[in-house]
């Protein structure tokens, strides 16, 4: 690419560019930020992605990527990162100008920023400054929480009214209501969630899924139905809270589906603790953390907003 800013030239991304980059950049201050680095990759038109570095003199100092996905059609993504003692020079906004040159016009793009547990995130700023700029604007919240083991009270169980069941990460009947759960709570940034994708992408064996438990109105074998789903994941780090992703029925009530998630909380976290990603958008177990955040009884370990640019 001939392109550049005050010596700093552009090019598209090569092998190795992973481990120079890591030398300026050092490693990834947020847990988003350890997987937004994933997405710079080579790019590609099936699936399509998009991908330039800038040099300064040479070195790698800067990335920037624009992809695809099938899951949420309606925009691409895209993530930029800047070498520290670089940025608020303009080169993540060349970076941006070059990749929009390479999407149809007026595609739509969304991206995210972490701000941290409580403001803390010193690149924090500079990112919303950055994207506020570029036209983006905020979608949705997102919060990364562990709840603390036996913070929420015991549902009464012995009554009959709730029966918790494990569940085969296989069932067809897990995937169905995982997959209309997925696209019911990405009203924010549309989904085409399919039994076959949600077996893939949230319940297959490769994605680190090692259990499901249900909680069920009555017995399965009396017709009970599910009122909410957990699978469990192996943690990022031996030492973490196991990852936990969190369901329901969302044909049930507000009442009926909160009271049915803080069930199954509290069943879940009986003894240990357990780390959740909580969209503002699943506004039942949002409710839950809500409740438990002023008590300190759950720690928000990182806070992301998420923004558009057809917001």
């Amino acid at each position: 690419m001939s392109s550049s800013l005050s010596g700093i030239t552009f090019r598209a991304w090569a092998e190795g560019d992973d481990l120079a980059l890591l030398q300026v950049w050092d490693g990834p201050r947020t847990p988003q930020a350890h997987e937004d680095r994933t997405m710079l990759r080579a790019s590609s038109d099936t699936p399509f992605s998009r991908c330039i570095v800038a040099e300064d003199s040479g070195v790698p100092v800067a990335a920037a990527v624009v992809y695809s996905s099938s899951l949420h059609p309606q925009r691409y993504w895209f993530y930029a990162e800047v070498a520290s003692g670089l940025r608020r020079r303009g080169i993540a906004t060349e970076l941006l100008r070059l990749l929009r040159l390479e999407l149809p016009d007026g595609a739509a793009l969304k991206s995210r920023y972490t701000v941290g547990a409580a403001g803390e995130n010193p690149d924090a700023d500079g990112a919303a400054g950055f994207l506020e700029a570029a036209g983006f604007k905020n979608i949705q919240r997102s919060r990364l929480v562990v709840v603390e083991p036996g913070v929420i009270p015991a549902p009464a169980m012995e009554e009959g009214l709730l029966i918790l069941e494990e569940a085969a990460t296989g069932s067809v009947e897990l995937s169905k209501l995982a997959a209309e759960f997925y696209n019911d709570t990405h009203g924010w940034d549309p989904a085409t969630m399919t039994i076959g994708l949600a077996q893939t992408m949230l319940l297959g064996d490769h994605t680190g899924a090692k259990g499901a438990v249900v909680l069920r109105d009555k017995p399965k074998a009396e017709g009970g139905r599910i009122l909410a789903f957990a699978v469990s994941y192996d943690p990022a780090r031996e030492e973490a809270p196991t990852e936990v992703f969190i369901g329901w029925d969302t044909g049930l009530g507000l009442q009926d589906a909160t009271v049915s998630v803080r069930s199954l909380l509290a069943m879940l976290t009986h003894q240990y603790p357990v780390q959740l990603e909580v969209d503002d958008a699943m506004v039942p177990l949002a409710l839950c953390i809500d409740e438990l955040g002023p008590k300190q009884l759950a720690t928000v370990v990182a806070i992301s907003e998420i923004v558009a640019t057809d917001a």
